[in-house]
């Protein structure tokens, strides 16, 4: 998509949780490839943790970034599947105002081109809450590039024609 080259890059601060109940700093490759991917598209990292697969923990974590004014976005990544452990859209449930369909719907399009039919497993979703983005991803490496390369690296950015999430960041607790 196009990035208008003539507007100046506006900076994002985005917190990112790795939901799981095995991973640790050293085994979080997905938020690992995350991280990196921001600071390559020229955002900040305003926070980072892992957090286990239970829903009060998770929307306890959501609603403190949320209410974080030097937070913009908030990026999920595992805790979509279908097991029984996997509770991160039932707790993305229990925080948001507006839910945006269409990130799960493009992201699921996105990772069939990859995964084929096993991407019908996924629960990738996103919303708003307050004024803030969260965007939730599956926990593999592969599925984190495929939302971030083909949909929040563009969405993300201000320049991006001919509209984006960015832009509305201001608008997002009018009433």
């Amino acid at each position: 998509m196009p990035i208008d080259e003539s507007l100046a890059f506006r900076p994002l601060n985005i917190a990112v949780a790795t939901v799981s109940d095995t991973r640790d700093a050293a085994s979080d490759t997905s938020g690992d490839t995350l991280v990196a991917r921001i600071a390559d598209a020229g955002h900040l990292l305003a926070a980072r943790t892992i957090v286990r697969d239970e829903v009060p923990v998770l929307v306890a974590l959501l609603n403190s970034w949320i209410d974080d004014p030097g937070i913009d976005v908030v990026i999920t990544t595992g805790g979509t599947g279908v097991t029984g452990r996997d509770v991160t859209p039932e707790a993305l449930d229990r925080v948001i105002e507006k839910p945006v369909p269409g990130f799960g719907e493009l992201f699921r399009w996105l990772s069939f081109q990859s995964i084929g039919t096993s991407t019908i497993q996924s629960r990738a979703c996103a919303g708003v809450a307050r004024g803030t983005y969260i965007f939730c991803l599956p926990g593999s490496t592969g599925a984190v590039k495929d939302g971030w390369d083909g949909i929040l690296l563009s969405q993300l950015d201000s320049r991006h024609r001919p509209c984006n999430f960015a832009d509305l960041i201001p608008r997002l607790q009018e009433r």
